[in-house]
């Protein structure tokens, strides 16, 4: 039988017969401490267990990202994609053998213990992390719904660890939530999973039948750690009608791909403000890079997280999947995301809005003060905002960047 291609006579070049050769001395290797550790290890060890743990090592020495996923954290991951999954709330990654959050998802179990992006996970029920895989780490993190996990985390700013204790839920993801700002329109995307598109639409058509006047729309990505790339190619197209969203570079010079737009402005125009957070990571800066490029859109915040790398799954049939980085994200004007992230064009950093009563004395309460030659108008109580404004400056000031701009473009008007 003859294998690889090869006509009798033909003969390998000198290079490829010296890698071949390298390469089967590797793996004979590999199977010398194989066979070792199924002779000698002082507990019996499962073959398949030995072969998956030894792929895994393989692809995770690569880089933070690829992995091997057996069959049951497969299973999770597609169920994950579908919106629905059991566990705490959080995206996560690895960092100097720490686990570290990229994000925790709005309304989670983590969320509402106050676990923030950037926090780093050292300690899983006292027992550290360190030396864990990051798999290993997020299946020592999930388990029956209703029970408790404590965690011991790192932050920045905070002089000593913190203790967390969290009850697992059954995580459902809404992936697109949205609300009017009297004459500002307000969408949250909390992932990219299969639904976000769709229900990005229809939010924002519903939106515009409550606002028929609407100013501009606050796009909120923070926290956001990502999703399926396809998603996010749908939510930038959804703002622009022409030009590039991204495109993935690999490693060989055909694998170039770009996504391009297509006609169709779900907002014709309207004004948009972005926010992004160290949080938001993957999908969130495609979709901001792309906006922000094109001109789309201003983006404000804090510097996104930086995760510009694709990963593709491959299943192995009969097994579980390798996850396997293989491209890098681009933004139209040529940028890499990778762990640069996207600079925001007004940076905004966080913090709470407190409003203060004005018991300052004015002019009309002075005694003897002028009356006006031409009375007042009675003013209209104008309510400048719902309480998710008041708690949160960020929203804040892109609100008000959008009245700004409005303001600005009536002036405009007025004067020709």
């Amino acid at each position: 039988m003859l294998l690889g291609g090869l006509l009798p006579g033909d003969s390998l070049p000198v290079r490829a017969q010296s890698d071949s050769a390298e390469t089967l001395r590797a793996l004979k290797l590999f199977g010398d401490v194989f066979e070792r550790v199924r002779a000698d290890y002082v507990e019996e060890v499962a073959d398949q267990t030995l072969i998956e743990a030894a792929i895994n090592g393989m692809l995770t020495s690569l880089d933070p990202h690829s992995g091997y996923l057996d069959q049951n954290r497969y299973r999770d991951m597609q169920v994950q994609t579908r919106g629905e999954f059991g566990g705490l709330g959080i995206e996560v990654t690895m960092e100097n053998g720490l686990v570290k959050v990229v994000s925790p998802i709005d309304d989670t179990p983590a969320w509402r213990a106050g676990i923030k992006a950037g926090d780093l996970i050292t300690h899983i029920d006292d027992e550290p992390v360190m030396g864990l895989s990051l798999g290993e780490a997020v299946d020592k993190m999930r388990g029956p719904v209703n029970t408790q996990i404590k965690l011991r985390i790192l932050r920045k700013g905070e002089k000593k660890p913190i203790e967390v204790t969290i009850t697992r839920a059954v995580i459902r993801i809404s992936p697109v939530r949205a609300e009017a700002q009297n004459d500002i329109g307000y969408v949250r995307i909390t992932t990219f999973n299969e639904q976000t598109n769709s229900t990005l639409r229809d939010k924002v058509a519903k939106l515009r039948r409550e606002i028929p006047d609407m100013k501009g729309l606050v796009l909120d990505l923070r926290n956001n750690p990502g999703g399926l790339l396809d998603q996010a190619v749908a939510v930038a197209d959804a703002f622009l009608d022409k030009g590039e969203i991204v495109s993935t570079r690999g490693r060989r010079p055909d694998s170039i791909q770009r996504y391009n737009a297509r006609p169709g402005d779900i907002l014709d125009g309207l004004p948009l403000v972005v926010l992004i957070n160290g949080g938001s990571a993957s999908a969130s800066e495609i979709v901001a890079g792309a906006l922000q490029d094109h001109k789309r859109a201003i983006v404000m915040g804090t510097q996104s997280f930086g995760k510009g790398s694709v990963q593709t799954i491959i299943p192995i049939p009969g097994h579980g999947a390798l996850r396997l980085t293989t491209a890098r994200y681009y933004t139209p004007s040529g940028r890499s995301i990778q762990a640069k992230g996207i600079t925001p064009d007004i940076t905004v950093q966080q913090a709470k809005v407190e409003v203060i009563d004005d018991n300052g004395r004015r002019e009309a309460d002075l005694r003897g003060r002028l009356e006006a030659d031409v009375p007042a108008p009675e003013e209209e109580t104008a309510d400048n905002g719902p309480p998710l404004e008041e708690k949160d400056y960020q929203l804040a000031r892109a609100i008000d960047l959008l009245r700004g701009i409005a303001l600005y473009k009536a002036g405009l008007a007025a004067a020709r």
